[in-house]
């Protein structure tokens, strides 16, 4: 247990803070158990330690979890994300992932790693006597809504999964063969735990007691409520749906950002519509989206991979009149002298001078403004646009086409100046299409689709359409994929996580 704790402990100190509040943890020369909670900034130190797990650890190899690979797991294998690589992303890409997968090791990693180190705070903040009662209330709050995100991503991914809490520190059973728990038991776990957090949380931090500043990209009450709404809204239970997405707008906190393309600009760190992100400094604290997601060849955003993308597919979806069609690089002159540009169909030779594009790179994390190669670029985990089409799913669900919802999706549509909807012509069924078909216009690659995919029972339906109309192979099938395949070491680790029915 000592090794263990000590071990974290390392972590925490060392971890780039998530937040933009400059701290001065104790640095001890031998780490125990017994000094390494002392102070107040000890343990924000060890809740800052939770934020860093967000992305990765360290710039140079900062495109973990929200920094870069989950985006494969959540974008790169629906029906609009592509990869025209091989290897882990072109499996996620083709529909022909398994267990060896990396990226599916490596995110599974990341979010335990997560809740390794917000149980590590919960349970040795709880005893210290260092602090006040309303500061270990806060610290506890955040590690809790911290913990409660990696569960609800695990979950989205692998369904049953190991749970793991401060419990199991007070009496670790390293070599314990733990089955997983049910879906149904997680949930429940996350319920209670975020109901806690929201009860604690602040509305925002400005002139916050604990400390001291705006310190935004901290979890809030309106994070914890969000979070809720969205695990209501996967398990189809659309009154607490409602009744939680009432709530944070009750809170008249946050409102759409004015502009989509301004919202994900690098400059662009926290606004109006964020409810949680997670933040980024160029350089100092950056991360690799930028590289990944940028244009290859551009004139202006130079040295970029165009790794993660969406397919043209989806790109001529958007109406022209739409804004957010503005968020792609679907034509320039390269600096390799070429025309890059979609092909007029399947299967065409570029003229000389031209270059055919597989795919399109999105500007969300790869503006043109942008010059550093370590981005410093926000990606907005929970965000106020998700609350309402949210919101207007779960009312469409119990009552069929309303004005309010109508209303809800046409702030989100308004917003870009897509063509707004009309309440007489839609059925129940015509606008959970609707629905559907905006919210991948509106937060594509925000780690969204799969889930909405698969809630919506339209995973297979629309992945295996778009396979097929470009020539590819109809591989997913349900409900054998609506859950990834466990990690092989991690089967190897606790044969409980079969695979037998997810290969």
């Amino acid at each position: 247990m000592k090794k263990y704790t000590i071990l974290l402990l390392l972590l925490a100190a060392g971890t780039q803070v998530s937040c933009n509040q400059d701290l001065d943890p104790t640095v001890y020369s031998s780490l125990t158990n017994t000094n390494g909670y002392q102070t107040k900034s000890d343990a924000i130190a060890a809740i800052n330690s939770i934020y860093g797990r967000l992305k990765g650890p360290s710039v140079g190899d900062n495109y973990s979890y929200w920094a870069t690979r989950h985006f494969a797991l959540t974008d790169i294998a629906t029906d609009l994300g592509h990869c025209q690589f091989g290897g882990d992303p072109g499996q996620l890409s083709l529909g022909t992932w398994n267990s060896a997968n990396g990226l599916l090791r490596e995110d599974w990693n990341a979010m335990y790693k997560l809740i390794a180190n917000a149980n590590n705070a919960i349970f040795n903040i709880i005893p210290m006597s260092g602090i006040t009662a309303a500061e270990k209330a806060q610290f506890i709050a955040e590690a809790k809504f911290l913990r409660c995100s990696a569960y609800m991503d695990l979950t989205d991914s692998w369904g049953p999964v190991i749970l793991i809490t401060e419990a199991n520190l007070g009496n670790p059973g390293y070599l314990d063969q733990t089955p997983p728990s049910s879906v149904e038991e997680i949930d429940a776990f996350m319920i209670k735990e975020l109901t806690e957090a929201a009860d604690v949380l602040p509305v925002n931090y400005k002139n916050n007691e604990i400390y001291g500043t705006n310190d935004v990209g901290r979890a809030t009450k309106g994070a914890a409520l969000t979070l809720l709404a969205k695990l209501y809204l996967r398990s189809h239970d659309w009154q607490k749906v409602i009744t939680y997405t009432q709530k944070v707008m009750d809170l008249h906190e946050y409102s759409l950002y004015p502009s989509y393309l301004g919202l994900f600009k690098e400059s662009n760190k926290w606004c109006s519509e964020n409810i949680f992100s997670s933040l980024s400094d160029a350089n100092t604290n950056g991360t690799e989206l930028l590289n990944h997601f940028g244009p290859v060849d551009h004139p202006v955003v130079q040295n970029r991979w165009q790794y993660y993308t969406v397919n043209w597919d989806f790109y001529n979806t958007f109406g022209d009149e739409d804004e957010r069609k503005q968020c792609f690089f679907p034509e320039y002159m390269g600096t390799d002298g070429l025309l890059h540009k979609q092909a007029p169909y399947l299967g065409a030779q570029p003229p000389a001078g031209e270059f055919y594009m597989q795919d399109v790179s999105t500007k969300k994390y790869a503006d043109d403004e942008t010059t550093t190669y370590y981005d410093g670029h926000s990606v907005n985990i929970l965000r106020y646009a998700d609350v309402l089409l949210s919101r207007a799913e779960a009312l469409n669900e119990i009552s069929g086409p309303t004005q309010e919802a109508i209303d809800l999706i046409n702030q989100v549509k308004g917003r870009s100046h897509a063509k707004l909807l009309v309440l007489s012509e839609h059925t129940q069924a015509s606008l959970r299409d609707a629905i559907l078909q905006e919210r991948g216009w509106e937060l594509f690659y925000e780690g969204k689709r799969r889930a909405d995919l698969i809630r919506m029972n339209k995973y297979d339906v629309l992945v295996n359409a778009y396979h097929l109309r470009v020539g590819e192979a109809a591989l997913i099938k349900m409900p054998q994929n609506k859950y990834y395949t466990y990690p092989q070491s991690q089967v190897d680790l606790n044969p409980n996580l079969s695979n037998a029915d997810r290969q």
